[in-house]
């Protein structure tokens, strides 16, 4: 049966191999995140965007320069899947069902989203239903209930439901209390916090990208948690190249930063050969300027009351700037490319306004540039990366401006999405 069904893909669709090798050259990965009610991110949904930023890549040439990159990427032969327990969410078409590039893809990880008409064409039934024995997770999309027809209606896996659609959400539930197989709803937009907190109360997970306005920041760094005022104290004795027994005594005042900090020196993202054992050790191994790099990341995460979906957001746009302007900048410079990244969501994070941070936090003038205007030496990788972020059309004209083909945006994009498995404190970090 498989072999039918992908035998049928390559007939039926041999006319659009060129179109294939085109969107795959010449595309990028768009992406919006998955949030359950802590504000966690638990998946992403993914999309192909066309050379001309300005339309998703149509039909099955689209899904199929997606799912290449997506394997490249993310499920690597010899790595197996980088993402953890991680979702991924694909909107697929008729056509894309048929390609056997599907299964580039672990199908225990990809939920297919697909809209009422299509999924529930009794034409498609049959390869459908192989598609979900194999393990992939389909969402319905825009329709107003589940199947009727039993055997379809296990198919679904996930549905669709307006941010204010609370009587369809205790339908799914009641459902699934009745004995059908479970399905979870997932909201697909929502206009503010507001909007999220009411889908969180119903346990509803809400998929979020990246032009999601935030909430307001104060206007006043008194605002700063004290671990937040330590951090900051140790990165300004870094910057002015103070004594490591200074440092180190410093940072004795907080036993549990000095056990985050050591936490994520030995975690998978920094990668060191040996375990690390104290402050004076990771300095003798790497530097000060690793260390000024992991403080920033531990800064960023120091408010106890910030949300995990914005932590997530500024490690990935920190990681993301950092690979594009590998190779084009001195190595000197990787660790300013970082901190210019992440820096430029800092005020959403610790819930200060951006000049009351930078009044505390003592930066170079090109970080800062970077951070107020995106400008200076880091600012066009900053731009890139909230372009990426917000998918408004601008992406391709600012990379073709750094001189950075679409393969290189889509690397780093999703290398960035790995890297933040790690490095992120939901995920194990600091």
């Amino acid at each position: 049966m498989r072999f039918d069904f992908f035998r049928r893909s390559s007939e039926d669709t041999g006319n659009d191999a060129p179109a294939h090798a085109e969107a795959g050259a010449d595309g990028r990965v768009a992406y919006a995140m998955l949030l359950d009610a802590q504000r966690r991110v638990i998946g992403y949904r993914m999309a192909w965007r066309s050379a001309d930023e300005g339309s998703e890549a149509s039909g099955a040439a689209g899904v199929k320069a997606l799912t290449d990159t997506l394997a490249m990427h993310l499920n690597p032969g010899s790595g197996g899947w980088l993402l953890g327990s991680q979702m991924l969410f694909v909107d697929v078409t008729v056509d894309a069902l048929f390609q056997s590039d599907l299964q580039s893809l672990p199908p225990q990880q990809v939920v297919l989203c697909m809209g009422a008409e299509e999924m529930l064409d009794a034409d498609l039934r049959s390869i459908v239903l192989f598609l979900r024995e194999q393990g992939f997770g389909f969402m319905l999309c825009g329709a107003s209930g589940l199947p009727e027809d039993p055997e379809l209606r296990s198919i679904v896996t996930h549905f669709e439901v307006g941010a204010h659609d609370a009587e369809t959400v205790m339908r799914l539930r009641q459902d699934a209390q009745l004995g059908h197989p479970p399905v979870e709803p997932i909201v697909s937009r929502v206009e503010d916090w507001t909007a999220f907190d009411a889908c969180a109360g119903r346990r509803v997970s809400v998929f979020v990208d990246g032009a999601f306005s935030n909430p307001p920041v104060r206007e006043t760094e008194d605002a700063l948690q004290p671990e937040a005022l330590l951090i900051v104290q140790l990165m300004q004795m870094l910057q002015r190249n103070e004594d490591l027994r200074v440092i180190e005594a410093a940072l004795k005042h907080d036993a549990a930063l000095t056990y985050r900090l050591l936490r994520y020196i030995n975690s998978p993202a920094v990668g060191m050969a040996v375990e690390i054992h104290s402050l004076r050790h990771a300095v003798a191994m790497l530097g000060y300027s690793p260390l000024y790099r992991w403080l920033s990341l531990l800064l960023a995460t120091s408010n106890k009351a910030g949300s995990p979906y914005m932590m997530k957001k500024a490690i990935l746009r920190g990681r993301f700037v950092e690979l594009v302007g590998q190779g084009m900048l001195p190595a000197s410079e990787a660790d300013n490319l970082f901190v210019a990244g992440m820096f430029s969501l800092l005020d959403q994070l610790l819930g200060v306004s951006m000049e009351g941070v930078l009044r505390k936090v003592q930066l170079t003038e090109a970080v800062q540039q970077a951070i107020l205007s995106r400008g200076g030496l880091y600012g066009p990788f900053v731009a890139l990366a909230e372009s990426c972020e917000r998918d408004d059309g601008e992406a391709a004209r600012l990379s073709e401006a750094l001189f950075l083909s679409p393969a290189q945006v889509n690397a780093a994009q999703l290398s960035a999405l790995v890297w933040a498995q790690d490095a992120s404190p939901a995920a194990g970090g600091p």
